[in-house]
Order: C-alpha cells, then structure tokens, then sequence
C-alpha cells in the first residue's frame, strides 16, 4: 500500500489531501470579515460554544471524565453511551475558533477542557468513559452500539483541527496514544472487526495526513474494506443500517443511516485518494451522483425515515415525515467538499451551499441557543415550546429545542460554523478559485508569489458579488467565481468594467492582475418557482419558490387573521415578486369548503377563495417567532381551463 507521499503539514483546513486537484486553504488564508456568515460565526463564538459547554457541565458528560479519572465512575456514567463524542466535537470547535482568532481566555477554557480528558486516558490508550471500568461492560463488547471508534474518531478529528490551526499541543499527544492503541487493537495483527457508526475511518485519515504517520492510514483503509462483509449482528433495521450489507465499493448508491453513510463515503473517498484506488473513488462518485439524482431534498437534507434515521428508497420524499438530520447534512458537506478538492467540478460547492444555506442554518435559533435535530419541510401542527431547562427528546421535538437526549446536532453545528470559511475558497499552483460568496479575504501563496484579495456581497440576499485584487504575482495567474447551476445563464461577470463570458459553471479570469483590479459576479436573485421530479409522489401537484441560493417557505405567522395554511394554494403563474429577504405570492387561500367526506368526484370540490398576498420567508429562518405551522411545497391551484 502506497504511504503518504507529502510531508505532513501543520496548516489546512478540516481537510488537507496530499494530492488533489485543488488545495484547501487555511485559518491564516482564508478569514469572514463580515456580513451574513461572519454574524453566523460570531454567533457560534459567542453564543454556541458557551451553550454547549453548560449544558455538558449542567448534566455531567464533562464530568464524566472527572469521575473516570479518579476512579468514581463505574455505573455512575452521566447520558448515553456515546456522549465524549460531544466533548469531542465542542474541543474541535474551540481548537477552529483559536486558529482563526487567538484569544487568552479561550485557550485557557480549552486547555482546561483537554487536560480533563487527557486525566481519563488510560496507560495503553484507550480512552472511553462508558466502558471498561468495575460495573461497566468490558471494551468492544457492543461494537454495533457501543460508538466506541466512533468517539475516538471525533478526538482525533479535534487534534487534526489544532494542528491545522498550527498547534501541536497535549490534544495531539492524547489521540496519537489513542490511534496507536486503535491501531494495536483493529489493525492487521488485530481484531476483525469495525464500528456499528462509522466515523474512526475519516478521522484516521485526516490525522495520517496531518502527521505524516503512515499506520493510521493503513488502519483506515483496512477498516474501509472490512465493512460491508457482515461483521455487526444486524438488528431490527437489517445490515444496511450498518452499512455492513455490502462492500463499500459494490454500492450504487448512498442507503442505510444516513450519517452513517456519508461519514463512510468520507472516509472511504480519502482511502482511495492516499492509496491511489481509482475504483473506490469512482464509486463514491457513483453514490453522490445517485444519491443527488433521487433521495435529496430541495434543501439539501437527507433522510426520510424517522425510525432508523435512514435514507428511504428512490423518490421516497415526503416533506411532512422529512427526518433531514443537521449531522447528515454537516455528513453531506464533508462528502462534497472532498470531491470538489479532488475534481473541482461545480456541482460539489452547489450542493455545499444549498445544505449550509437551507438545511444546516435551518437547525440554529436565530439566538443560538435553541436546535432542531431533525428539518422536516412541512409542519401540519403548530409547535410545543419546549422547556428552556429540560433535556429533549430529539425527534420530538416540534420547535427547536435547548438540548437533547442526543445532542449530536448542537455540537456538530459549533464545530462547522467555526471552521466554515474554510469551506469557501480553494487555490492551486496558478490561482485561486471562489466557491462560496460572502464577506471575506483571502491571502495565499502561488507558485509564482502571493496573491490576496476581498470578496464583499450582501448575498444571499443580493446577487452582487465583489471581488478587489489586493495583491498578485508579476506573473499570470488567475480567479475562478462559481456561476450557480440555477443562475447558468443569466449571471454577469465583469473585469473592470468590462463584460466576461461566462455561460458555464465556473468562470475563470486570467492575466497578470494588478492591485485595484475589480471583478463583479452579478446574479439573478427574482424568485423563481420550482417544480419537483414527477417520481416524487408526495409533493405532487406542489411547486417550491426559490430566490437564489434560498429555499423558501410560507410560515402561518404570515397569513391574514383566520386563513388557515392548509388551506392555501398559489397559482404559479402569476404574482410571484421579490421582497429584501424573501418572496410575495398570490395566493388563494380556501375559507370554508367544509366536505362531508374528503373525497369527491365529477370536478371535485367547491370551496369559497379568498384571494390574498402571502409572504414567503428564508426556509432556515422558520420558527423563529414562536409556534407555527409552516410548508415549503405549496399546492397549485386549480386553473380555469383545467
């Protein structure tokens, strides 16, 4: 098996190839300077990071720690099996934010978080507080359940963030004790085994490419080959749950637990990129594309069943039971993101944006300090506000609620949104291409010198894209700005005042740029309405409203005094306008048909309309104004002719 051929790197993003088409930028190149996504980050800063930490002190999964350390554990473990896993998530939030802003007193709460896991490792590595100890069950004893691999990988994706960040600090020490003793265990000499959720593989990895070990990445692809050879004693859900029904390489498409699967697929793709294995990754490719084609919604989420947290067959779409998971959606972005670095098509950083822009922002309070678990696109009922001070019951909850029993979503989120500028720009040898637009800088090295530049917009809300060169090489070199597939077209581009063409995906400049130069990416922003593939059974007769990059949906809060949004149906045709954030419709909205019987025949059902306008606001801006019952498909009313 072919070792990692550069030389480990101290700086990166969460994801550093050693060989890809383009190359992923750092904290030190690439910054938010303000706007949409910097509000966004300085929220996670001030606002999440201190809500998870508390509630994780409040309820002991912190503590837990303490308690192993010391040797008071025992049966006595605070929440599930699975909660360091959050511990983890939060330390890589923190080592993001440090990276990209050095601040005294954060370094000291992180320090302080990393020295009390640090306590609970044990003398051969392993470190796990749900396991191992008196009154607890032995190690590995439930790998289908247990998470064990799985929490460790989400210590070690936290070392890759510090040292990416540029700090090789006791974080690092503790998950190379932890790899090696993984490696010792599940390696070649080891058991033949793998994790019930997968997660250790991605992980291993990324900390293979950021130290230059070489066994860790051995491990990985040792564990990407051993799944799907039916390992896991399937439960009620089957092997697919497990993704343990078939080898990795023999999928056609992405099934089985949705986060699961796309946490494999990430990992399974950064295997075949180290050790060369073009059939992997073609297959990966193959998954997406498939996955993309019919089980995703228009928001980007994934996931239709509630019950198994899965993906459901082709088409298999209902908006009312959409189960849209955040940490599927935080799964799809790692998956896109690793298939834009390595082939740079367009595609990859659309669906990216539609995830983080419809499903992923969907999941925080606009006060971040409330979440959604699950991201359905219709709800038929008005919410329960749930308690401020009481854990939740994740798919319960029908409003975002403050913590749950499994708070996997909330510390995913603090740990995306601190590293999410570095989601939005690559470079290569010759240039630097744009993937994501907002308010930010970008500084790196070419081949031929450095280049910098600022990005300004008001999107997503305004189409208008600013790109000022800063500084160039003498040397030619060049800017790539993404058309959105929805904008291919009708966007604009000019280069100081002059017009570029740009009928395709991706428009790239190239010259010997001077300071002061000025691009402008012009786009599209009326809303536009959207009609779902015909396979689609349960949005039928339905049609979507989107206004760039935006999702939209009518919320009740916006309806007139007693029109009832079960009611309301739009003709698409007409009345469709632009409003600052959102979109006007007209509407009709049923007042009284009040049928004896929901069924009918020889033209239907007659029902008094009243005519109205309907604002439509920002899909992951719902719920933010109390209970609500909210669509995003809305009904098509019946035309005269028809």
């Amino acid at each position: 098996m072919p070792s990692l051929i550069a030389p480990p790197t101290l700086r990166g993003g969460p994801v550093r190839p050693s060989t890809s088409a383009l190359r992923a930028l750092g904290p030190d190149e690439v910054s938010l300077t303000g706007g949409f996504w910097q509000e966004k980050q300085t929220l996670n800063s001030e606002v999440i990071l201190d809500h998870c930490q508390r509630w994780m002190e409040r309820i002991g999964w912190i503590g837990n720690f303490d308690r192993a350390a010391n040797g008071a554990l025992g049966s006595d473990h605070a929440g599930i099996e699975f909660v360091d896993s959050e511990v983890y998530k939060l330390l890589e939030a923190l080592a993001w934010e440090l990276g990209r802003k050095p601040d005294a007193d954060l370094e000291f709460r992180y320090r302080a978080l990393v020295a009390r896991v640090e306590s609970a490792q044990e003398a051969d590595g392993y470190l796990h507080t749900s396991f191992g100890r008196s009154g607890q069950p032995p190690r590995y004893s439930n790998l289908e359940w247990g998470h064990e691999l799985y929490c460790f990988g989400h210590l070690i994706q936290a070392a890759v963030a510090r040292l990416r960040s540029g700090s090789d600090d006791e974080l690092v020490r503790v998950a190379r004790r932890l790899a090696d003793h993984v490696y010792g265990e599940f390696g070649p000499d080891g058991r033949d085994a793998v994790c019930g959720h997968p997660e250790i593989e991605v992980a291993l990895v990324e900390f293979s490419r950021a130290t230059g070990e070489p066994r860790y990445l051995e491990l990985a692809r040792i564990l990407v080959e051993r799944r799907g050879r039916g390992l896991l004693v399937p439960d009620r859900f089957g092997a697919e749950y497990f993704l343990d029904d078939m080898p990795v390489r023999d999928a056609t498409v992405l099934r089985g637990h949705a986060v699961r699967a796309l946490y494999l697929a990430s990992g399974a793709l950064d295997v075949a990129v180290e050790t060369d294995d073009s059939a992997l990754a073609s297959a990966v490719a193959a998954q997406w594309d498939n996955t993309v084609a019919r089980r995703t919604y228009i928001t980007g989420g994934v996931g239709s069943h509630h019950l198994d947290e899965a993906f459901g067959e082709d088409y298999e779409l209902p908006p009312d039971r959409a189960y849209a998971e955040t940490c599927a959606g935080i799964a799809s972005v790692m998956l896109s993101w690793r298939l834009l670095l390595q082939t740079g098509d367009a595609k990859y950083a659309d669906l990216i944006e539609r995830t983080l822009l419809n499903n992923i922002l969907a999941s925080p309070r606009a006060d971040g300090r409330a979440f959604f678990y699950t991201n359905t696109l219709h709800q038929r009922v008005d919410g329960t506000v749930p308690e401020e001070d009481e854990i939740n019951a994740r798919a319960q909850s029908s409003l975002r609620a403050p913590w749950f029993e499994v708070s996997c979503c909330p510390t995913n989120i603090a740990r995306t949104l601190a590293s999410v500028n570095l989601y939005f720009a690559t470079a290569t040898e010759i240039g630097v291409q744009l993937h994501q637009y907002g308010d930010y800088d970008v500084a790196t090295n070419l081949a031929t010198g450095q280049i910098a530049l600022e990005v300004r917009t008001g999107y997503p809300f305004d189409g208008t894209v600013s790109v000022h060169i800063r500084e160039a090489p003498e040397a030619e070199s060049s800017v790539s700005l993404r058309i959105p597939r929805w904008a291919i077209g009708r966007a604009v581009v000019t280069f100081n005042g002059a017009r570029v063409d740009c009928s395709g995906s991706t428009v790239t400049i190239s010259r010997a740029f001077r300071a002061g130069d000025q691009l402008t990416l012009d786009l599209p922003m009326a809303p536009r309405v959207t009609h779902p593939h015909p396979s689609i059974d349960a949005v039928r007769g339905t049609v979507a409203i989107e206004r760039g990059p935006l999702v939209m949906c009518l919320e009740s809060c916006d309806l007139r005094e007693g029109h009832d949004l079960a009611g309301v149906s739009i003709n698409d045709r007409v009345g469709l306008t632009e409003t600052v954030r959102g979109a006007r419709v007209h509407a009709q909205s049923a007042q009284s048909p009040n049928p004896d019987w929901p069924y009918g025949h020889d033209g239907g059902f007659t029902a008094e309309n009243a005519a109205c306008d309907v604002e439509l606001i920002p899909y992951f801006d719902w719920a933010n104004r109390g209970p609500s019952t909210m669509r995003v498909w809305l009904p098509v009313a019946t035309r005269p002719d028809h």
